[in-house]
C-alpha cells in the first residue's frame, strides 16, 4: 500500500425510482400502482455512502446533472461523510433507474439511464489524479464507460494505491484490469459469465479464483449472497460466511454494502480476512432495511456485529 489515506471511488449516481404493481402496464394504457419510493442509487454511489458511514475518509468522483436528482444525491454524501468529487453539468441530467416491482412476487424489471455519469471519460479520471494517487485505496466498477475504470486502475497501481476492481455489472472490459486489481470481486454470477461455469459450491469458487489469479489478478473475492465470501490467494483459500442479526428483507445493495465496507477496513490496514469479514458485517445489517444506500449502517452497528459474532 502506498503512503495515501482513505478511500477514493470511481462510480455513478442514478435516483431510484420504485413503483410497486400488479403487472407491467401495457402501452397505452395507464395502471393503478400500489406503492412507490425514491431514493439514492448507483454502485459507486452506494460504496462510497456504506464506507463513509462506516467511518473512512471517502472521496467519490462522479457526473451529476443540475437537478432535484442531483441534490438529492449530495444531501446524502453530506450525512454520510463523503466528499464529492462531483462535476454538475448544466446540459445533462443526473442518471435514474425505473424500477417496477411486482407486489406479489417481488420479482423486477429495471431500466436504467446513466445520465451525466454516463459521460465521464479518461479526462475525467486524469483531472482527478490527485485524488487517487492520494487515496490508500481505490474501487471502481462497470457502470460508468469502462475506459475510465481502466485509466483509473491504471492511474492508482502506478502510485501504489491498492485497488479494488468490482466488475459489475456484467459489461465487457479490458483484459489489462486482471492484473491491475489488487481485490478483484465479482459476485457468483458475474465469475461465473468470465471462467464460463457456474459457482455452486466452495470448490467451483476456488476454481474461479484461480482462473482470475492466473490472468493476474493478486485476490480473488467471490461475494456468495447468503453464503458469503470466498477468498482466493496464493496465501489463503477459504470462505469467510455472512453474518446478520435479524431478518433479510431487501438483499438489493449488498454486494455495494460488501464493498463499502471492505475498503473501509483495508484503508484502517486490516489484513484480508479481518476486512473481508467488516464487509460481511456491512452487508449483513444492510439486508435487514430496504434500499440501498439509505440502508447502509453506522460504525457502531458494524463493531457490535461483530462483537456479537465474536462471542456466540
Amino acid at each position: 500500500m502506498g503512503q495515501g489515506k482513505g478511500i477514493a471511488i470511481l462510480g455513478i449516481y442514478v435516483a431510484d425510482t420504485a413503483y410497486l404493481a400488479g403487472r407491467m402496464p401495457r402501452i397505452g394504457e395507464t395502471l393503478q400502482g400500489t406503492g412507490f419510493s425514491l431514493g439514492p442509487g448507483g454502485k459507486g454511489s452506494n460504496q462510497a455512502v456504506a464506507a463513509g458511514r462506516a467511518g473512512a475518509e471517502v472521496c467519490f468522483i462522479s457526473k451529476i446533472g443540475d437537478d432535484p436528482f442531483g441534490k438529492m444525491a449530495l444531501e446524502i454524501y453530506a450525512q454520510s461523510g463523503v466528499t464529492p468529487k462531483v462535476e454538475v453539468m448544466s446540459d445533462m441530467p443526473s442518471g435514474a433507474a425505473f424500477i417496477f416491482v411486482n407486489d406479489e412476487t417481488g420479482e423486477n424489471a429495471i431500466i436504467v439511464y446513466p445520465g451525466a455519469a454516463g459521460t465521464i471519460s479518461a479526462s475525467d479520471v486524469e483531472a482527478q489524479r490527485e485524488v487517487i494517487e492520494g487515496a490508500a485505496v481505490f474501487v471502481t466498477q462497470l457502470e460508468q464507460p469502462a475506459e475510465a475504470a481502466l485509466a483509473a486502475l491504471r492511474m492508482a497501481r502506478a502510485a501504489g494505491v491498492t485497488t479494488v476492481f468490482n466488475p459489475a455489472p456484467a459489461n465487457p472490459f479490458d483484459p489489462e484490469c486482471f492484473g491491475l486489481s489488487d481485490y478483484f470481486v465479482p459476485n457468483e454470477s458475474e465469475a461465473a459469465a468470465i471462467v464460463g461455469f457456474d459457482i455452486v459450491s466452495d470448490e467451483d469458487a476456488r476454481r474461479a479464483g484461480e482462473d482470475f489469479l492466473s490472468r493476474g489478478v493478486r485476490t480473488a473475492l467471490i461475494t456468495l449472497g447468503e453464503r458469503g465470501v470466498y477468498i482466493h490467494s496464493p496465501e489463503i483459500s477459504r470462505r469467510i460466511p455472512a453474518v446478520t442479526n435479524a431478518p433479510v428483507i431487501d438483499t438489493a445493495g449488498a454486494g455495494d454494502a460488501f464493498i463499502g465496507g471492505f475498503a473501509a477496513a483495508l484503508a484502517e490496514g486490516c489484513g484480508v480476512e479481518e476486512a473481508v469479514r467488516f464487509g460481511c458485517a456491512t452487508a449483513g445489517i444492510a439486508v435487514t432495511r430496504r434500499g440501498t444506500a439509505p440502508a447502509m449502517p453506522d460504525r457502531a452497528e458494524i463493531d457490535a456485529l461483530l462483537r456479537q459474532g465474536a462471542a456466540a
